[in-house]
């Protein structure tokens, strides 16, 4: 389960997964998407960076968050006729980044809750391990995106379209480690100009239609592609305490007569840029692509044009449905935690070494994990995909 980084809505994906020589055999029986409750989203956002927060809405939100998972958890248990084990990433608040290192990150969205409404153990609080061992917390989908493409020739790279722009790379041009990062924004700051193009009653720019009717500004395109996030090296991670409204306002008050569409159709080239300059630095020539912005086919076809001569396709094609990738990462994390095994990839994150992650909250019953496995899985497969 998983809230990303666009704040709209839960993310399940029950998965029963099976060893087999090696590789993770994953049977998806039920996934799909849950919105948060108006006045909690609203809530929610007015909290986030670079607004003040005190305690007592931090804990207010944390307990409503994990009720809202809680009730999420129990309805996909229930089609998915029963589930051993829940893997809740909660909901990113804040991820407290001072160049290029990570100091701490803080996910809400109480597993106690969920734990208390399945009868299920919990494993969550899946990021800070990773920080501490001296990683940026971030990609965690990276050690899926490596297991899910094992089997792709050449140089293939996944990328997940949310609300930032993450990509894993495989078989870097060097020879190394596969490697995984922040792009930059993906839709964060195309939602944005949408909520202040529509004074708020849009949140995102439906199939790309307020993009595709402006143009692209390359004046403000340049200035915004001088942003120094773009020029730091990996392993590096980025978010809405950069990427927000506020940012964009900053950025758009040389322009203040620019038409909402064209802002759109900018935003939504920089996002293009961004990832396709990315692309062609690791010579990729298989781009995979999940997350909210699949959904977006002005953003898609930017994308395709600024990378001729590479095949892009989506992870429906490995069995992940793209809207659900990520819900289906942290079942995987889940299954690694309980099984005592290593859920990062050191090289994507920056860590010092892979770490088990998360702590688990016990269910209704003693707790009792599998015994641990001696060895990681060195593929995945997946199937299914029932909603």
């Amino acid at each position: 389960m998983i809230s990303g980084t666009s704040h709209d809505g839960i993310d399940v994906a029950a998965v029963d997964f099976t060893l087999h020589d090696g590789v993770l055999h994953g049977t998806i029986g039920y996934a799909g998407s849950s919105p948060y409750p108006e006045e909690l989203r609203v809530r929610l956002m007015r909290a986030l960076p670079p607004s003040a927060l005190t305690f007592a809405e931090a804990c207010e939100l944390d307990t409503l968050i994990g009720q809202a998972f809680a009730e999420v958890a129990a309805d996909a248990a229930r089609r998915a006729g029963g589930v051993e084990l829940i893997c809740s990433h909660g909901q990113t608040v804040y991820h407290w980044v001072q160049g290029r290192q990570v100091l701490g990150t803080l996910q809400i969205g109480q597993p106690a809750w969920i734990a208390e409404r399945t009868g299920v153990p919990v494993v969550a609080d899946v990021r800070v391990r990773d920080v501490v061992a001296g990683g940026q917390g971030a990609p965690l989908v990276s050690m899926t995106d490596v297991l899910l493409l094992s089997g792709v020739p050449g140089r293939p790279a996944a990328l997940n379209l949310g609300g930032i722009a993450n990509m894993t790379v495989l078989r870097p041009v060097d020879g190394g480690d596969p490697v995984a990062y922040d792009t930059g924004p993906a839709n964060a700051l195309i939602d944005a100009a949408v909520v202040r193009a529509s004074r708020g009653r849009l949140r995102y720019d439906e199939d790309g239609r307020l993009a595709a009717g402006g143009r692209v500004d390359e004046a403000l395109l340049t200035e915004l592609l001088d942003e120094p996030y773009y020029r730091l090296d990996p392993p590096k991670t980025t978010g809405k305490e950069l990427f927000h409204a506020e940012y964009l306002a900053a950025a758009l008050r040389v322009h203040p007569d620019l038409p909402d569409a064209d802002v759109a159709a900018t935003l939504t080239a920089l996002t293009a840029q961004t990832v396709a300059d990315q692309v062609r630095r690791h010579r990729i020539d298989t781009l995979v692509a999940s997350g909210g912005g699949c959904a977006n086919p002005t953003l898609m076809a930017m994308l395709r044009k600024r990378l001729t001569g590479v095949r892009v396709t989506t992870t429906d094609e490995f069995g992940a449905p793209t809207d659900t990738k990520e819900a289906i990462a942290f079942a995987l994390i889940g299954w690694h935690t309980a099984h005592g095994l290593p859920a990062t990839v050191a090289s994507c994150t920056g860590a010092t070494g892979a770490r088990v992650l998360g702590a688990i909250v016990p269910g209704a019953l003693p707790l009792r994990l599998p015994p641990p496995l001696a060895t990681s899985p060195t593929g995945l497969r997946l199937a299914g995909a029932v909603r």
